[in-house]
């Protein structure tokens, strides 16, 4: 109680340094829209897709190309002329193309076989290099990695991903926002990751500014191998420190914090906010790691090379419905058919995906150059780089964050304005960890950003 009624009065301080002529007025608390895009979002159509995907038969990485019914090759054709279908319903507002290269000499790829991923772009409408991306997984297996004839229908892992991509990009290329969406089908995950690094690498080359990307993979099973049942909760997995971090930014962190703060982590922290405030009986399980225990996920390839990214899934996973042959054995049944699948659960997971989009495409250019100091002071100040021109004329101004160190979500802000730097009286830095956001006009905020190259989303 008594650490209570001091920070109290540390936050009466800090109200007492704006005076009236100074108050910057806050932008709304919540955007209506999102209310909107995840009411938009339907079951139905994410159950026509994930059956038109199980219906290739299978969709492994080294399976038939050349036909129009079964295989890879079907699949990922009919993907993109679903996004050009898309594309067509709202006046070609998509890019859509393919990413591709030629992987050999692998494990689980020994021959050379051309990965191809699926790509729709749509553009923003004042900051258009300025990313924010939401993948799914194409491809399939049974039991036996290297089997790729055998019927592999994937409907969980992960046609629900690659449906709930496509039904985002229904959703959203209805609306404009000010930065950039890219829907992506990835290609060779369940061979090692390889359409993920493929797309990572091509972005990096082209300069694209990914701000955040939102890899989905199984987000429709709500009965676990460990006999729960939940349809009202997901789990959001995120890197705790930069997978790219130098010797030196280690140091620094080692001295200033931020073990909890990377980018991905604070894109976790976001998504779980936007699942309180948008989407009905959803709650989000920050899981504190980069994927489940030892396996992987198509985020990670991004994360490599210092893109934000987290994993959305479900919580209880059913490993008889994983990577297995069709089969039944003393009664049980084993493979991953549409039956073991919950679409109003798919559709909320894919909801909270359209929301986070599409706040973080509304939102004014990510904070920059986010600094901070206090250090044997009663007070702490933050600065950062002030967004200009036209990629920030929709800004209204930012906002900081401060939270207990042992806490795992932002507990306290104060909307400051239009500044690039503001001073916490009385709050002292040894105590909290800082951040900053920026605000739209109406009210779209982008996640916090940790002080430093911790928790940097870059420029």
């Amino acid at each position: 109680m008594w650490v209570r009624i001091q920070f109290q009065g540390a936050v009466l301080a800090v109200m007492g340094l704006c005076a009236p002529a100074m108050a910057a007025e806050a932008p709304p608390g919540e955007v209506g829209l999102m209310h909107q895009l995840a009411a938009d979002v339907s079951a139905e159509r994410l159950h026509v897709d994930v059956q038109k995907l199980v219906g290739f038969g299978t969709r492994h990485t080294l399976s038939d190309t050349v036909s129009e019914t079964r295989g890879i090759g079907a699949a990922r054709r009919w993907i993109k002329a679903e996004f050009e279908r898309i594309s067509a319903d709202c006046n070609n507002c998509l890019e859509v193309f393919y990413i591709s290269d030629t992987i050999s000499g692998e494990r689980r790829i020994p021959d050379p076989v051309e990965v191809v991923s699926v790509i729709a772009i749509q553009r923003g409408s004042f900051d258009a290099d300025r990313f924010v991306l939401m993948s799914g997984d194409i491809d399939s297996r049974v039991t036996d990695p290297m089997n790729f004839t055998s019927d592999s229908p994937g409907a969980n892992d992960n046609a629900t991903g690659m449906a709930g991509v496509l039904e985002a990009a229904r959703v959203l290329s209805k609306h404009k926002f000010a930065g950039s969406i890219v829907y992506a089908g990835l290609a060779g995950e369940e061979q090692g990751l390889f359409g993920g690094k493929i797309v990572a690498a091509h972005a990096l080359e082209n300069k694209w500014r990914i701000k955040a990307v939102l890899n989905n993979d199984m987000i429709g099973n709500v009965s676990g191998i460990d006999g729960v049942t939940d349809n009202a909760m997901a789990r959001v997995f995120s890197e705790g420190t930069r997978d790219n971090e130098t010797p030196q930014e280690a140091r620094e962190r080692r001295f200033t914090g931020g073990e909890v703060d990377s980018p991905s982590r604070n894109l976790a922290r976001y998504i779980d906010v936007r699942a309180d405030r948008y989407i009905p009986n959803l709650d989000v399980m920050m899981v504190y790691r980069l994927d489940r225990f030892g396996r992987g996920g198509h985020h990670r390839p991004f994360n490599a090379v210092g893109i934000p990214g987290v994993r959305l899934m479900e919580t209880h996973e059913h490993y008889d419905r994983q990577h297995q042959d069709l089969r039944t054995e003393n009664g049980r049944a084993f493979g991953d058919v549409i039956e073991g699948v919950n679409f109003d659960y798919v559709r909320k997971l894919t909801a909270l995906n359209v929301v986070s989009l599409a706040e973080m495409a509304a939102a004014p250019p990510f904070p920059a150059e986010v600094k901070i100091k206090g250090a044997v002071q009663p007070s702490t100040q933050l600065s950062w780089k002030m967004a200009r021109g036209k990629e920030a004329q929709n800004l209204a101004g930012y906002k900081v964050h401060w939270r207990l160190t042992d806490q795992p979500n932002w507990q306290f802000s104060k909307f400051v304005g239009r500044v690039d730097e503001y001073e916490l009286e009385n709050i002292v830095i040894d105590n909290y960890y800082f951040g900053v956001s920026s605000v739209a006009n109406n009210g779209a905020e982008s996640p916090v950003v940790f002080p430093g190259a911790a928790g940097s989303f870059g420029e």
